[in-house]
């Protein structure tokens, strides 16, 4: 990574409102990355939101800043996990090159248009002499969070970055499951994601972790569309069905809880990756956050110590990089969902705070051209050499 000669360089701004007023809203979130020059804004705000009024507050207060964004199913702001508000992180132009494009009409994006693009991107960021691309870059993705195209989008990007990590989260909207959106440019939008190119003077490290625990009950997917991430048939039975009969539950019974609490992975070489629930369907398929086919043995999880994990990887952190003035987070919703219920929700809130966590919670993380679940997934920003 590149040296830092201190006295220049300005460190991250991270920004909050919990206003419900969008033009107030807007307006504190404004003034408080308003006072240097700024690469790149980027917000996680509430489904809450009235969308058209929002952007148009948005777009009367920041002008002609870079701002891009998304929805969320919970915002991590500078005071922890957060509802109902708009979080910002600014990317000061002394200490960062960051370009952003918008890759709408996700079906239709090739692996032509992914090289064209990364290279556009990479050629920019280089062009503005804030540090050197290898070794200082990483991009970032915004998607979608139910588009159904982010393993697709995920591989034509991460064939054209080389060594450069990706990562990013999937646009919720508070478990409505209805339509989650992305802003650029201006406007919301569906069927859409963003990319970024991040050129830093700072040091960095991406990083994902997830705290499932494999058993020995294993589960055969017989018949699904992988196309639709709907499975039908477990072990050649009704899928909800089954996967209740191995809880010992009532099908009624199952929710985003019951999904968090009884996780499923696929191993993936000698790894476990995780496979979330998203919802049962009334002919008792289940729809999944990530990818499935048919013919994948599915592992019955259990959950670790997520606080201990987290500690740890913070710990781990900072002996490599130092104290940061940042952590970039993407949070899995059923995470979420699963502290709130084993009421060790505040703790998190406050170890989150505590070391400079911002972002959201997701639909779906990715890293390095995976599409995951229930992971943690970020990237860490080393502070200024004082």
């Amino acid at each position: 990574m590149l040296a830092v000669e201190t006295q220049c360089y300005e460190s991250v701004r991270t920004a909050s409102s919990t206003q419900t007023d969008v033009v107030l809203a807007a307006d504190e979130v404004y003034q408080a990355l308003a006072n240097i020059e700024m690469s790149q804004v980027v917000f996680f705000c509430s489904n809450d939101f009235d969308f058209d009024a929002l952007a148009k507050a948005l777009r009367q207060r920041f002008g002609d800043i870079n701002l891009v964004g998304c929805t969320t199913a919970g915002e991590i702001s500078p005071l922890g996990y957060c509802s109902g508000s708009i979080t910002a992180i600014g990317f000061p132009a002394s200490s960062f090159a960051v370009k952003a494009a918008l890759v709408s009409d996700l079906a239709e994006f090739s692996f032509t248009d992914a090289q064209t693009l990364i290279h556009s991107m990479l050629d920019d960021c280089a062009s503005r002499q804030v540090a050197p691309i290898k070794g200082n870059t990483f991009a970032l993705t915004l998607l979608d969070g139910l588009s159904v195209e982010e393993e697709r989008l995920l591989r034509l990007l991460n064939a054209h970055l080389g060594s450069i990590p990706l990562l990013g989260g999937s646009a919720a909207d508070d478990m409505c499951l209805s339509k989650t959106h992305v802003y650029f440019d201006g406007r919301f939008l569906t069927d859409s994601a963003i990319v970024l190119m991040v050129n830093t003077r700072f040091d960095f490290e991406a990083f994902t972790i997830h705290h499932l625990l494999p058993t020995d009950e294993k589960l055969v997917v017989t018949d699904a569309d992988p196309m639709e991430r709907r499975v039908f048939e477990i072990n050649a039975e009704p899928a909800a069905l089954e996967y209740a009969r191995v809880l010992n539950l009532d099908v009624h019974s199952l929710n985003p809880e019951v999904f968090a609490l009884n996780p499923l992975s696929v191993r993936i070489g000698d790894r476990y990756y995780p496979r979330a629930i998203q919802k049962v369907n009334e002919d008792n398929s289940l729809s999944f956050y990530c990818a499935v086919d048919t013919g994948i043995v599915l592992t019955c999880s259990h959950a670790g110590d997520m606080l201990e994990q987290l500690e740890g990887l913070f710990r781990d952190i900072t002996r490599r990089i130092g104290t940061p003035q940042l952590i970039l987070g993407y949070d899995c919703i059923l995470r979420r969902i699963e502290l709130e219920h084993k009421q060790l929700h505040q703790q998190a809130s406050e170890l989150f705070a505590r070391h400079r966590v911002i972002g959201f919670n997701t639909y779906g993380e990715q890293f390095n051209g995976m599409h995951l679940n229930q992971t943690f997934t970020g990237v860490a920003l080393g502070g200024p050499d004082y």
